[in-house]
């Protein structure tokens, strides 16, 4: 495998990765190497050996470049017979929480996170026209169930608010576009996070819930007749009529704070 092993990098990606550590330029060499050669998790890299052969590099960097792969989630170790170092995945739990941790000290607003649900929730229902079965339609209504009557306390109210976020998330299980069907979901979690989120949804919010649910109502109706276009319509007034009413709450909640006794 060390004559396929190519550690060289192309004159266009030489300039780019001339200033890299040297751990990292090869961690960057192993990565195109994994998806020039088509591997999938589970498979098994070149042995340490055989890489700093490749490399002309010395252990620790060579150990280095595999831990800084290591902490991506991209390659994991095992010791012991059968051992090695094998492509790993990197979960979508992970990579949500990653991304989160980045977002922890940037302090997105609610109309930072609808202003890009407006633009790619319609989009989303719109490409599972046509995808969803009898099984999938029977899935999101169990969910709606959940918040079909009003709740009898807040941690009712709070799981039901939760419930109407988890229908928007099995409609990204069906999303064809991985990329699309990702970022939805990561603005959902976002939702989940937000602290001014949090207490709107320990709140009632009985208009929320109603608005929320016709909405839910006509889109699976458009789903079921196969309508891409009224499904995009009907998610873009959605995720419209959703953000003036969150930002009116955050409004409320900003306001009762300003006037709390110092």
């Amino acid at each position: 495998m060390s004559e396929i092993l190519d550690p060289k990098p192309s004159p266009a990606e030489e300039p780019k990765r001339r200033g890299k550590k040297r751990s990292l330029a090869i961690a960057d060499e192993i990565k195109d190497w994994i998806v020039l050669h088509g591997l999938k998790p589970g498979d098994r890299l070149p042995g340490e050996r055989e890489l700093i052969e490749s490399f002309h590099a010395s252990k620790g960097t060579i150990r280095e470049a595999l831990r800084a792969l290591e902490t991506q989630g991209l390659v994991r170790s095992r010791t012991g017979p059968g051992g090695g170092t094998f492509v790993g995945t990197l979960s979508e739990s992970r990579a949500m929480e990653l991304l989160g941790n980045y977002f922890f000290f940037r302090n997105p607003t609610i109309g930072d996170i609808y202003a890009l649900r407006r633009i790619l929730e319609p989009e989303l229902a719109a490409s599972i026209t046509g995808r969803l079965e009898d099984a999938d339609f029977k899935r999101l209504e169990r969910t709606m169930q959940i918040y079909l009557d009003a709740p009898q306390d807040l941690e009712e109210e709070r799981l039901q608010r939760h419930a109407e976020l988890d229908f928007h998330a099995i409609l990204v299980d069906y999303c064809p576009n991985p990329v699309l069907g990702f970022m939805c979901r990561f603005l959902q979690s976002l939702l989940r996070e937000l602290t001014v989120c949090r207490r709107i949804y320990e709140e009632p919010n009985p208009d929320l819930r109603e608005s929320g649910l016709s909405y839910q109502v006509r889109l699976l109706r458009a789903l079921r007749r196969g309508d891409a276009e009224a499904a995009r319509e009907i998610m873009f007034e959605h995720m419209c009529t959703a953000q003036r009413y969150m930002e009116e709450r955050e409004a409320v909640l900003q306001s009762k704070f300003l006037q709390m006794p110092e």
